[in-house]
């Protein structure tokens, strides 16, 4: 075995050296490396050696293969080069040009908040959640206390699509918030419970400089045992204290939302002015920027809780209405146009 490896070499080695074509020296390569090669046949055939004759033929195998390895690929890279210069030698070109940088991708400045706030959210321990942004009237609306017959849904004018699952679930429509998603993980998780839900939402709205009938929306949820109120208020400055980067107050006020009681209106305190009040604050000293309270029962209960043992609150803000108050965007159409030059400023 020792040698018939010399002598394969050596028969390699020297019809390699008479080959005059890169063509021809690719089919000697063939010849002996190539899937049916000379080379490649007795590789095959150590499996059958006995373990003695493995370590004196491996290592010899092993330097064979190398050495053809850099023989053809020395060879090949040669004629590669020769082929190259005579082609350049055709016509000038100057090697000293730069080469053309192709353009990178941007990431969206909605794209960038949406990974800001997942993260801020998940330091403080919570879950980021998904759903379908196709969803049932059950999930969209029952689920969350929004009877068929509640003035509530005046307030959504839906994009629905004509397909009718069940009795319970309804039609199917463009979900009109996130919040669907908080019944769906109350099913399958139960209680405790801790989660943000990012995503798209549809409204059926007029489009104008501040109304678009597709935006960014962020629910929040938790749930568990002795929960009220001052949990949130301390969750929510936190939040908007790690995502300017300066100390965020918050305030309270009553609000109305159907799947939350007492529901209310979540203000901070304005970044232009520091709470001095200013115009764009209309000199209040505060920014309207959510809604929040503590999930109704009804909620709860469509979701599997006991609402005896456990309380919870939730909190859906505009991410799209966060990036255009955080960069000053003065039109929401900016946003989904497309226009590299808006995108790229950020």
């Amino acid at each position: 075995m020792q040698e018939i490896l010399k002598k394969l070499e050596k028969e390699a080695l020297e019809s390699l050296e008479k080959a005059d074509t890169l063509e021809r020296t690719k089919e000697i390569e063939v010849q002996y490396m190539g899937r049916n090669g000379h080379l490649t046949m007795i590789l095959r055939g150590m499996k059958d050696l006995s373990d003695e004759e493995k370590r004196v033929i491996g290592p010899l195998c092993n330097s064979t293969k190398n050495t053809l390895e850099e023989a053809f690929a020395k060879k090949i890279k040669t004629f590669e080069e020769e082929a190259l210069a005579k082609e350049l030698s055709k016509e000038f070109f100057d090697t000293t040009i730069p080469g053309s940088a192709r353009p990178l991708g941007h990431i969206h400045a909605l794209s960038q908040l949406q990974e800001e706030v997942e993260k801020i959210f998940s330091q403080m321990g919570f879950t980021v959640a998904d759903g379908p942004e196709i969803e049932s009237e059950y999930y969209n609306f029952e689920g969350l206390n929004i009877p068929k017959d509640h003035p509530a849904r005046d307030m959504q004018d839906t994009f629905f699509i004509q397909e009718k699952n069940d009795e319970k679930h309804g039609r199917m429509v463009l979900r009109t918030q996130t919040s669907p998603v908080q019944i769906r993980m109350m099913e399958k998780y139960g209680a405790p419970l801790r989660l943000i839900v990012p995503g798209r939402v549809f409204r059926f709205e007029a489009t104008d400089a501040s109304h678009d009938s597709m935006f960014y929306q962020v629910e929040g949820l938790l749930i568990d045992k002795n929960i009220s109120l001052a949990h949130l208020k301390g969750v929510l400055a936190e939040f908007l204290t790690r995502l300017f980067g300066k100390p965020v107050k918050v305030r309270f006020r009553p609000g109305y939302f159907p799947f939350v009681e007492p529901g209310l209106e979540v203000d901070f305190s304005c970044l232009l002015c520091e709470g001095k009040g200013c115009r764009v604050c209309k000199h209040s000293g505060w920014m309207e920027f959510m809604g929040a309270g503590m999930v109704h029962e009804n909620v709860l209960k469509a979701g599997g809780i006991n609402s005896k043992e456990y309380q919870g609150w939730a909190f859906g803000f505009g991410l799209t209405r966060l990036v255009m108050m955080r960069y000053g965007i003065d039109d929401i159409r900016l946003l989904t146009n497309g226009d590299l030059r808006f995108n790229k400023q950020f």
